[in-house]
């Protein structure tokens, strides 16, 4: 039995800024951008494990800032965390430090998560997956985790596979990238739509014919109204276009909305911008808003409230997708691990790291392709940033 007055406690959390040079530009409906910025941050233990997390900045859809998610970890994330045990019971003690700013929370939780994996000796995916068969949520209450790799190290899938995005752009485009991300060896394409309802299905329709074997997904990034959305939706199809599903066509509020475009058209919704909290899922599936959700560790804050969310989506039939925003290798590493972890099956969506030039990192995932390469070594396999 660990003694609780020698236990290692928390000793500092530092910051610094990462900038990393996409080879393509990313473009959405909410956002044009060529580089992936973010704040990767530090936890230290008292016997000098360090645990690496990180905060990228998504001005257009969480609201944090670099500086503002640097700010919330140099000031109450470590006023909290600081002399604080350095285990799993202090992940609660993030999530309370401040209101909003959930990239930063993010960057904490992962963090600390990593140096309890990297205690234990064990990979990330080996440390999520063996939570003593339960997770205690943000609310104390005990929750019941499902775990598919029950060993201690290594992950039960090999490599996990992810979709790729289109960017948003015009037919001719959007039809040379598809088959050049084909020809990558990817075989789930994410159209961007919702920048242009009336041509939308027009440029779904350049992608099926450039990339015919592919899996469709689209995602209006909450650019739709919803007879804008059943409109598009129809016409597709009208015309037999197979699409996996149609991600949060509306605005993020309008469950309402939301609601009328999955009664009106054949294709499943899945709720992205719509799902943050807890709060909001229970939203969504009280309205029938969505089929599916899509959970990302910057939109909730972390691996701890985004076990709570799976688990919650699970238990009341929703699909599930775990997805990123335009985050670094470390971020992917550790939603990959979250889904290796918890058996979710399928292709996942977790690309950001593909569209960067390199990787930032000594350590942690690699791509090829569709592929996304687990490291050796414990918790994310981080072992630095790189000159």
């Amino acid at each position: 039995m660990v003694d609780p007055v020698t236990a290692p406690r928390i000793v500092a959390i530092r910051t610094q800024r990462v900038r990393v040079p996409l080879h393509t530009p990313f473009v959405t409906a909410l956002r044009r951008t060529e580089f992936a910025e973010t704040v990767v941050a530090t936890v230290e233990d008292s016997d000098g494990c360090v645990g690496w997390g990180e905060a990228p900045q998504v001005w257009r859809v969480t609201g944090d800032s670099l500086a503002g998610s640097a700010a919330a970890l140099e000031g109450p994330i470590a006023d909290a965390l600081v002399g604080a045990a350095a285990d799993l019971s202090s992940a609660r003690l993030i999530q309370d430090a401040v209101v909003g700013n959930r990239s930063a929370k993010m960057a904490a939780d992962i963090a600390l998560h990593d140096l309890c994996a990297r205690r234990a000796d064990v990979s990330m995916g080996g440390h999520l997956a063996n939570l003593d068969g339960h997770f205690v949520d943000l609310t104390g209450v005990s929750v019941p985790v499902k775990s598919r790799d029950t060993r201690s190290t290594g992950y039960p899938w090999g490599d996990l596979t992810t979709d790729v995005t289109l960017s948003a752009g015009a037919p001719d485009a959007l039809a040379e990238a598809a088959a050049a991300r084909a020809a990558d060896g990817f075989t789930t394409l994410k159209i961007k739509v919702g920048t242009d309802a009336a041509g939308d299905a027009e440029r779904v329709l350049a992608v099926r014919e450039a990339a015919p074997g592919c899996v469709l997904r689209l995602d209006a990034n909450t650019g739709w109204r919803a007879d804008e959305a059943v409109a598009a939706l129809t016409t597709l199809a009208d015309r037999d276009v197979e699409l996996e599903f149609v991600e949060q066509p509306v605005a993020r509020r309008d469950l309402e909305a939301m609601a009328y475009v999955r009664r009106h058209q054949p294709y499943e919704i899945l709720a992205d911008e719509s799902v943050f909290d807890l709060e909001d899922l229970v939203d969504v599936i009280r309205a029938g808003a969505a089929d599916a959700v899509n959970v990302k560790l910057a939109k909730c804050g972390g691996l701890t409230p985004a076990i709570e969310l799976l688990t919650i989506a699970e238990s009341h039939g929703l699909g599930r997708l775990v997805g990123c925003m335009m985050e670094s290798h470390l971020g992917i590493g550790a939603a990959a691990a979250l889904v290796a972890a918890t058996g979710i099956p399928g292709e996942q969506d977790l690309d950001a790291g593909w569209w960067a030039k390199s990787s930032p990192y000594a350590g942690g995932v690699g791509y090829d392709g569709p592929r996304i390469h687990f490291p050796d070594g414990p918790g994310l396999g981080i072992e630095g940033v790189l000159e």
